[in-house]
């Protein structure tokens, strides 16, 4: 079963990427992306370490915004955008520490790291098992 924190950062960060862009998009779509995101987040084996589960939520918070099309052009909105980037990193930092630490495979991590979108982090669940 999905861990429900990383269901809350990733819902967290595609609200927070939908607002910058002033969109509601489509949901089934995002809820796809994030039940793969939520599978890759469960899985067994060697853990983390708490360097590279930052990395990786600072990472999956990025392409949740990336997604959302955000491209930030004046230094005003790059400022505002990194700042809902912390914010959604800072509200969930605990819970997801925990269950990147506990439940995802080194190996996991090292590959969601190297995605360079959303639907390449899913995959690593697939090619990971």
């Amino acid at each position: 079963m999905p861990n429900p924190s990383i269901w809350a950062t990733l819902k967290l960060a595609r609200q927070q990427a939908k607002c910058a862009v002033g969109g509601t998009g489509d949901t089934m779509e995002p809820m796809k992306r994030l039940a793969a995101i939520a599978l890759l987040v469960a899985a067994c084996g060697k853990s983390a370490s708490e360097d590279q589960c930052k990395a990786l939520l600072d990472h999956l918070v990025d392409l949740e915004f990336k997604k959302a099309g955000t491209n930030a052009q004046a230094e005003g909105q790059k400022k505002d955008l990194a700042n809902q980037k912390a914010a959604v990193a800072e509200a969930r930092w605990g819970d997801f520490l925990e269950a990147c630490q506990q439940k995802t495979a080194k190996e996991r991590v090292e590959c969601a790291m190297a995605a360079t979108d959303i639907d390449n982090v899913a995959k690593c669940d697939s090619d990971n098992q």
